[in-house]
Formats: structure tokens, C-alpha cells, sequence
């Protein structure tokens, strides 16, 4: 896999966007610490020297904004992600192995989540939370975004749990757990990882709508935030377009970094796309 990983074109490109944006998010605050909402300068300076991407219209600090909002961007899309993924494997694994009675109560509680408006519900509960945070709302897009994983892997685990080699762990006497966690998790791995990909991606467009609409962190900085404000204070009416093309540059990256290695992830775990 390895060999065809540093290969594929999509992949390499993909994970070195995402790991550059990750670098920046991760020193970035550590060479620049501060208050990011702090009224450093001139307000609506454009980019210069000093101020790398200009000033809001309260002589904010934009780069430093950006920098601590991409931090808070990958911190909800990796705890809202990885939440909706354990959950998701949790009840698609048990589902899928035991079947009978349990199948029948996950699958009817996983229905039930699949088929609220994921959305409105966030709404909902984001607008009558007194105190909103990173932790908050990566909590709540987790817990509501798990279903379609579950699905899949419940329908995956079905399959595999018939084959000859769970039968004959089965048979040598092999705990349940070993049996999901070293013979039919290891053979969806790559099913597995793609789809975190894709929840940690969901997770990242999920709050960013939140916190454009309002409804994000009530303490801090975020690429949804800076959007939001620079709607609320008209900076495209007023032609301050480093306002608000950083943030939306920088989650657009995100997500399309994600996809685009999810695309080259799939053609190397797929011998059918694999490029030679």
C-alpha cells in the first residue's frame, strides 16, 4: 500500500495541503501568542508588511485570526469527526456481528438519528447553550453525525462476519471483541480511514455553517466566526475582500484537501482504480 500511497499523485498533494495548513495551525499560535480579538492597529489596513492579511474594521489583526481560527476549525472537525467515527464503528460493529435483537434496536435507533434534521437540531441546541465553545459544539456535531458510518459498517461487518476466518476464530474460542477488533476491523481498515476522512471533512462544514450563522464559540476565533464577522460589518460592500477571503480560502482547503485524498486513498486500497 505504501509503494502506491507515495505514488499516487491525489494523495501526495491532498495530505501535504492538510498537513501544511495542520503545521500552521499547530506552531502558528506558538510564534505568535496573544489575543486574537485584540484591537492591534488601524482598522480596514490592507495587506502588508506588518499586517500580512490586513486589519478588520476594528484593527484586528487578520493573519492572527486566521491562524488561531484554523486551530479551532481542526479541532472541531478531529473531535466532532473522531466522536461520530467511535460511535458509528461501536454500533455498526455490534449490529453487524450479533444481529437479532440488538441489530434490531441499533438499526431502529440509528433510523431514528438518520432521519432528524442534523442541521435544525444543532440550531436548536447551539442557541439556547449560555456558554458555547470548541468542545460544545464538536460534542454535539459528533452525536448527530454518525448514522450513514454505522450504516455502512453494519452492512460491511455483515459480510465478514460469515467469512472462513471469524469462523474459525470463532471456533479456537476467541472473545467477541478480539474477534471484531483483530479479524474483521483490520480487513475494513482502509474502509474505516476513508470514512473518518469523510466525517472529519462534514464535521469542519457543519461548524463552519454554525459559527457563520452565529451560533459558533462565544469565546475565541474561528474560520466560521471571521466569516461571520466580516458579513456583519459588510466588508465585501466596503471592498475589504482580506477580510473575508482567508477564512473561506482556508476551510475550502481543508475540506478539499480531505476529498482530494480521499480520492487518491481509494484508488490505492482499490486495485481496480490503482493507477500504474
Amino acid at each position: 500500500m505504501l509503494y502506491f500511497a507515495i505514488r499516487n499523485g491525489k494523495l501526495v498533494a491532498g495530505l501535504s495541503l492538510l498537513t501544511l495548513l495542520l503545521a500552521v495551525a499547530i506552531v502558528g499560535p506558538l510564534l505568535i501568542p496573544g489575543d486574537p480579538n485584540a484591537y492591534v492597529g488601524l482598522a480596514g489596513q490592507a495587506p502588508s508588511s506588518e499586517y500580512w492579511f490586513g486589519t478588520t474594521h476594528f484593527g484586528q489583526d487578520i493573519f492572527m485570526q486566521f491562524v488561531y481560527g484554523l486551530q479551532s476549525t481542526f479541532l472541531v472537525g478531529a473531535l466532532g469527526g473522531g466522536l461520530a467515527a467511535i460511535i458509528g464503528m461501536v454500533i455498526g460493529f455490534s449490529a453487524g456481528y450479533f444481529g437479532g435483537i440488538l441489530d434490531e434496536i441499533l438499526n431502529a435507533l440509528t433510523n431514528v438519528v438518520l432521519v432528524l434534521p442534523t442541521l435544525a437540531v444543532l440550531l436548536v441546541v447551539n442557541a439556547y447553550l449560555g456558554v458555547r465553545s470548541v468542545a460544545v459544539q464538536a460534542l454535539f456535531i459528533g452525536l448527530t453525525s454518525w448514522p450513514w458510518a454505522a450504516r455502512a459498517i453494519r452492512a460491511q461487518t455483515f459480510s465478514l462476519r460469515a467469512r472462513d476466518f471469524t469462523d474459525l476464530a470463532r471456533l479456537s474460542g476467541v472473545r467477541t471483541w478480539k474477534i471484531i477488533t483483530r479479524e474483521i476491523a483490520p480487513n475494513m481498515s482502509s474502509y474505516l480511514f476513508m470514512t473518518f476522512i469523510l466525517l472529519f471533512g462534514g464535521a469542519i462544514l457543519i461548524g463552519a455553517s454554525l459559527d457563520f450563522i452565529g451560533l459558533g464559540p462565544t469565546q475565541g476565533i474561528s474560520l466560521g466566526l471571521m466569516l461571520n464577522n466580516a458579513a456583519r460589518w459588510s466588508a465585501l460592500h466596503l471592498g475589504m475582500w482580506w477580510w473575508f477571503v482567508p477564512p473561506g480560502a482556508g476551510i475550502t482547503a481543508i475540506v478539499g484537501s480531505l476529498y482530494v485524498m480521499n480520492v487518491g486513498l481509494d484508488e490505492v486500497f482499490n486495485p481496480k482504480l490503482r493507477e500504474t
